[in-house]
């Protein structure tokens, strides 16, 4: 039998691993694994930038022995879509709601290169915070889970955001883009121009984080994911 693939989840902007919980919980039977990247944090003097962002990504991935399917959310697609190139064991790139971006392509670029409105940009101190979370992460999640999920985030570094990738994983690695169609941080218009770089393409009637809102759900689809790999 094929060995089926290890699942590596990769958070976006101001989050960390905890937003993983819910889901991971639905995926007992599989073997998970989440990235902690820098570029978020307590401390705004403390942040990583992209580049920091990518090493760590590429450092768990690169760790694994066996094949590895990588879910991305959001601005995680930057530093995996950077930091897994080339990587012989990556074998699949789940894009959810995530920036699929090519080479040259900055987070900040590719939505007009000037922050959105959401955004409480720190220049002088070189990190955002963002504003509104509740509408705009968590508009179909329980109200108990968003509390908990806004009182975690962290600052975003800024540097991050406005860094252009100089690789491009998905050119090479099979890659499947899911568009949340409730989101209010990456509108439909826009996830679906990026969908287009991926091979396959799949819906999700959720707001940006449907691993708080429907963790059973994406947990279906990231299993059929892992078996149509190992198939």
């Amino acid at each position: 039998m094929t060995q089926s693939p290890t699942l590596v989840l990769v958070h976006g902007a101001w989050h960390g691993p905890w937003a993983w919980d819910r889901l991971v919980e639905e995926l007992s039977d599989v073997d998970v694994r989440t990235v902690a990247l820098p570029s978020v944090g307590a401390d705004p003097a403390a942040l990583g930038d992209l580049r920091a962002d990518a090493a760590a990504v590429r450092s768990v991935v690169a760790g694994i022995d066996g094949p590895v399917l990588v879910c991305a959310h959001s601005y995680g697609g930057a530093p995996v879509t950077e930091g897994v190139a080339d990587l012989p064991n990556v074998v699949g790139l789940v894009y959810l709601c995530a920036f699929q971006l090519e080479i040259g392509d900055s987070l900040l670029s590719s939505v007009g290169g000037r922050p959105p409105e959401w955004w409480d940009v720190h220049e002088a101190e070189g990190y955002v915070d963002a504003l509104r979370p509740r509408e705009i992460f968590y508009g179909d999640v329980d109200e108990a889970a968003a509390d908990a999920a806004i009182a975690q985030l962290g600052h975003q570094s800024l540097a991050a955001l406005g860094q252009p990738l100089t690789r491009a994983a998905w050119h090479a690695v099979p890659s499947t883009y899911v568009i949340c169609e409730q989101d209010r941080a990456i509108p439909v218009f826009a996830q679906k121009a990026m969908a287009q770089r991926a091979k396959r393409v799949l819906r999700m009637s959720a707001s940006h984080s449907p691993f708080l809102s429907h963790p059973a759900q994406l947990a279906g689809v990231l299993r059929a994911e892992l078996a149509g790999l190992r198939g």
